[in-house]
């Protein structure tokens, strides 16, 4: 999973037109094609679906973690 973040509090016009000009990219014919050339597939997802993928995803590692009994390196 990839994706693009920005700071707390940036406002949500800028987050939309992030968004509105990924995906119009990510739509054109050669750059889908180089992402399958990568071996990748690419998905635009909303700021909103991917802010809940995040959350989703910070739920299940942080178990991993913890059932692990996994430690932070100074």
């Amino acid at each position: 999973m990839q994706g693009m973040s920005f700071p707390a509090g940036t406002p949500r016009d800028i987050i939309d037109l992030w968004y509105r000009e990924t995906a119009r990219a990510a739509s054109l014919p050669d750059i889908r094609q180089r992402f399958a050339a990568l071996g990748s597939d690419l998905v635009v997802n909303s700021p909103d679906e991917f802010g809940a993928q995040i959350r989703s995803e910070l739920v299940r590692w942080s178990k991993v973690v913890r059932d692990a009994h996994i430690k932070a390196v100074d």
